[in-house]
Formats: C-alpha cells, sequence, structure tokens
C-alpha cells in the first residue's frame, strides 16, 4: 500500500504540476510542499482536502482506504 504523500506526488506527477505550482494551489511555499512530498510534514487536513478537490479525487483514494 502506498502512503499519501508517495500519491500526491504521483498525481501533481501525472498531471505535469510542479511542486510550485501545486504549492501556489495551497498558498504555501515549494519548500513546504516539498517536505509534504517526502513525507517529512503531515499534510494538514485542509491542504488535503484542497487538493482532492484540485485533482477531483476522493481522501480515500489519496489515503488509501478501502470500502
Amino acid at each position: 500500500m502506498k502512503e499519501y504523500y508517495e500519491i500526491l506526488k504521483e498525481l501533481r506527477e501525472d498531471h505535469d504540476y510542479t511542486q510550485r505550482e501545486i504549492a501556489g494551489v495551497l498558498r504555501t511555499t515549494q519548500q513546504v510542499y516539498s517536505r509534504y512530498e517526502r513525507g517529512v510534514n503531515e499534510m494538514p487536513v485542509h491542504h488535503l482536502r484542497t487538493l482532492c478537490e484540485f485533482y477531483r479525487v476522493s481522501a480515500d483514494y489519496v489515503l488509501s482506504l478501502k470500502r
């Protein structure tokens, strides 16, 4: 099972976005977003929600939750 930060990186790369662009969506810095993708810092729920809406995926998908 993949970690959520691995899925976030895959989503970003699959959509051809840079970390800087996604950081802009979240209104944070590229450095902070990079730490999310590397699993150094946990992503706040409000950022997770924003990215789910942006990529049009469910939080269950990002978090690898089975129904």
